[in-house]
């Protein structure tokens, strides 16, 4: 008997599989490698190896056999030669599985009934004071319309498409293959009116016979606020016009948010940083942060506030897109130094500094030791 490999280790099960984990590897594997649907050059023989595994361990008898004798104990009076049973359910609905998958589920409909217009996406950038406040967008776009010449039909005025002679309007024709000892009947669209179950002797001059002409649309669309990059957007039947009456397709806005240079966005949170002069920080004070509105918001600094220090505005951040609020505004003050003096603030300063007990330069650069900067 020729050599073979275990027929546990064919289905990627362990000895001690049960039948229905049996069963789903042998329909997983079957479906993979069906010459059908795998193109391979080696996919039959791997097909037919799967069913002859699955064959023998699917039956208890064989399967006691093979485990006690290996495959050899197959070919005694207990034993039989490899295949599968036509008769089985497991293969019908192995089979029911993978023409599903081939035609989309069930059976083919007719060719006359109507095709989908194809989905569009359109990408749209946005500001942050966009996606904060909201914002009304014009989109334009290019879709395939209906003719409004032949209303769709692709046949010129005054006459009508046929019923197609090789397919008999069906748009799919059938034909058989041979694997092993068994006969298959496959379908595909028909080559003459490629799948459309009629031919246009008099194609419409507009659209070419097509019955879909291409044009620039454009639409108004309010933009949720507290979108971020990446979430899109749909709008039913704004897509491309389907084909033999058949419902339009669908238009997706996928948004972009452009970065900003005073605010960065966290979730629903914003941060941004408000430079203070030193003499504020020393001795307090107020100082006037932007918001995203706008608008600002005056914030009170005590009287010795460090560099680095983090005031919260709450709910002046984004709106959340499922409008649970909005986030808050998370403000960083930054101190800042001067980088001129007047003849008179610097004298000022060093005395400060001497009392404090420092010895500050006499160069230009005294700023720099002052201040460690």
């Amino acid at each position: 008997m020729a050599s073979h490999r275990d027929y546990y280790e064919v289905l990627g099960v362990s000895q001690t599989a049960s039948a229905d984990e049996l069963k789903r590897a042998y329909r997983n594997l079957a479906k993979k490698l069906h010459p059908d649907v795998n193109k391979d050059p080696d996919a039959g023989e791997k097909f037919r190896e799967v069913q002859n595994a699955y064959d023998v361990l699917s039956d208890d008898r064989k399967r006691s056999l093979y485990d006690q004798y290996g495959a050899e104990g197959l070919n005694g009076p207990e034993g039989f030669p490899g295949g599968f049973d036509m008769g089985s359910n497991l293969f019908n609905d192995l089979f029911g599985a993978l023409y599903e998958q081939q035609t989309g589920g069930g059976r083919r409909s007719r060719a006359s009934a109507g095709v989908r217009g194809d989905d569009l996406r359109e990408d749209i950038e946005l500001t942050l004071e966009e996606v904060a406040l909201g914002v009304e967008k014009t989109i334009r776009y290019r879709c395939m319309e209906t003719c409004e010449v032949c209303q769709g039909s692709g046949a010129q005025a005054g006459t009508s498409a046929e019923v197609c002679p090789q397919c008999r309007g069906e748009g799919q024709v059938a034909f058989s293959e041979r694997m092993g000892p068994f006969q298959f009947t496959r379908t595909q669209p028909c080559p003459r009116c490629r799948g459309n179950g009629k031919v246009i002797a008099s194609p419409c001059a507009t659209c070419t016979g097509n019955g879909r002409v291409r044009k620039t649309r454009e639409i108004k669309r309010k933009i949720p606020t507290g979108v971020e990059t990446g979430q899109r957007m749909q709008v039913p039947g704004a897509g491309d016009a389907g084909m033999r009456g058949g419902p339009p397709g669908d238009l997706y806005l996928v948004f972009y948010v452009k970065d900003h240079p005073n605010f960065e966005r966290q979730g629903n949170n914003l941060y941004s940083k408000v430079g203070v002069s030193f003499a504020t920080a020393a001795l307090g004070g107020s100082v006037q942060a932007p918001l995203i509105n706008g608008e600002t918001e005056q914030l009170t600094i005590p009287e010795g506030t460090q560099s680095g220090k983090v005031f919260k505005v709450p709910g002046a951040g984004i709106p959340d897109l499922n409008g649970r609020g909005k986030g808050d505004l998370y403000i960083e003050l930054q101190v800042e130094v001067p980088t001129k003096l007047t003849p008179e603030q610097r004298e000022l300063l060093k005395q400060f500094a001497l009392s404090l007990g420092e010895k500050p330069s006499e160069k230009k650069g005294v700023l720099e030791r002052l201040f460690g900067n």
